[in-house]
Formats: C-alpha cells, sequence, structure tokens
C-alpha cells in the first residue's frame, strides 16, 4: 500500500475513534481563568525582564501590562485597607518613589500560585523559609520587598480595576452556576461541532474545529444593520 492509501486509513481510523468517542459521557471540565495582578516594584524595576521570564516559565499569561507611576494619593487609595498601621506612610512613600510595572496574570489558580511564587512578604524571613522565591531573591526587607500580588480573587479583581480601570472583569462562575454554563452553552456547541467534523472530514480537523467554534459562538454578539434610505 503506498503511503497515501497508509494516511488515508489511519486519518478514517481517527474519524471512526473520534466518532466512537463522542458516544461516551464527556468528561467534567474545567474552568481554567483566573487573573490576580502583579506589580514590580520601583526598587526592582531594572530586573524587570529577568521578573517576567520567571512568570512566564512559571505558567502564567501576562494578559495586561502598564508601566507608570503612582502619586502618593494613589498609593493610599490603593492600600487603603492598611490605613492606620505603623508602616503606611513608609508604604506611601515607597511604592511612589518611581516607576512601577503593573502586570495582569492568568492561569489556574493564579491568585495562589503567585503568592506561592512570591514568598512571605518580608524579603528577610523569605531568604530564611523560602530562599528560591521571589522576594527572597529580589526583596530587601519587609517593606521594599520588591513584588507585590493580590491576597485574594476578590482584591485581584478590585486592584486589576484600580490599575487598569479599562478592563473588563466578568465574574467567574463556580459551583452550580459553572456548571449549569457549560451544560447550556459548550458541551452543546462542542457536540455540534465534533458532530460537523467527523461528517465533513477536512484534511485539518484542528483548524477547521477551531473556525466552526468561531462562527457558531453562542455568545458571539449580533449586529444589527440600519439599511440607509
Amino acid at each position: 500500500m503506498s503511503c497515501t492509501g497508509v494516511f488515508a486509513v489511519r486519518k478514517e481510523q481517527v474519524y471512526s475513534n473520534l466518532e466512537a468517542r463522542m458516544e461516551v459521557l464527556m468528561p467534567e471540565p474545567q474552568i481554567y481563568v483566573e487573573r490576580t495582578l502583579a506589580i514590580i516594584k520601583p526598587d526592582v524595576i531594572d530586573k524587570e525582564e529577568e521578573i517576567e521570564d520567571l512568570i512566564l516559565r512559571s505558567g502564567f499569561h501576562i494578559i495586561q501590562k502598564r508601566n507608570l507611576q503612582l502619586s502618593p494619593e494613589q498609593c493610599s487609595n490603593f492600600y487603603a485597607e492598611q490605613f492606620g498601621k505603623v508602616f503606611f506612610p513608609n508604604l506611601t512613600a515607597y511604592m511612589s518613589s518611581g516607576p512601577i510595572v503593573a502586570m495582569v496574570l492568568a492561569r489556574n489558580c493564579a491568585v495562589s500560585y503567585w503568592k506561592e511564587l512570591l514568598g512571605p512578604s518580608n524579603s528577610l524571613r523569605a531568604r530564611i523559609t523560602h530562599p528560591h522565591s521571589l522576594r527572597a531573591l529580589y526583596g530587601t526587607d519587609e517593606l521594599r520587598n520588591g513584588l507585590h500580588g493580590s491576597l485574594s480573587i476578590s482584591s485581584a479583581e478590585k486592584e486589576i480595576r484600580f490599575i487598569f480601570p479599562e478592563a473588563i472583569l466578568e465574574p467567574v462562575p463556580t459551583g452550580q452556576r459553572a456548571q449549569d454554563y457549560l451544560n447550556l452553552y459548550v458541551k452543546p456547541t462542542l457536540l455540534a461541532g465534533l458532530t460537523a467534523l467527523c461528517k465533513e472530514k477536512p484534511a485539518d480537523p484542528m483548524i477547521w474545529l477551531a473556525d466552526w467554534l468561531i462562527e457558531h459562538n453562542p455568545n458571539k454578539p449580533k449586529l444589527q444593520y440600519r439599511i440607509s434610505q
């Protein structure tokens, strides 16, 4: 049998296997998207490229980035929850002392993974307990710890809106709401796309399916066109 014939047979086998799998109950999907705010603070701004490389190699996606310098008043608003604490004046002075780099990071469990990568807030303690953490590597002490990370999902949403006011943050559904969304939109659309794929049998299944899903996205906005007379 020629190479072309072998390829054709294998292609048919792939589609046959795909059709068989479609008859089996689809496995429970996972919600992937979670975002957190990361800030490279003024005293380590010269390590920006190095830190970003570590972020990417740790499985994060940088979906938004902004270079800016906050005023003391803006820093006071950003750290409003720390107001009244002894270190608050020094914190706002430190954070407004020079330019910073703010990034929105995305991955599964982004908040907890970023906190783990950062290590303890006190860089002196981090060097003892978490010597490979970012604050151990780039921080100086408890105040000048090099990097910022959101403490929770709710604080991440609040901080991202503060630094990126144009950002659109839709709440990530969880629990039954997530399951209802998947059952209502994702599963039917994906099943219909896979069915059409098996019938069409294109030369490049992945590209064809990607185009089909874009075209048949149930959440695609529908524009109303007015005809001028």
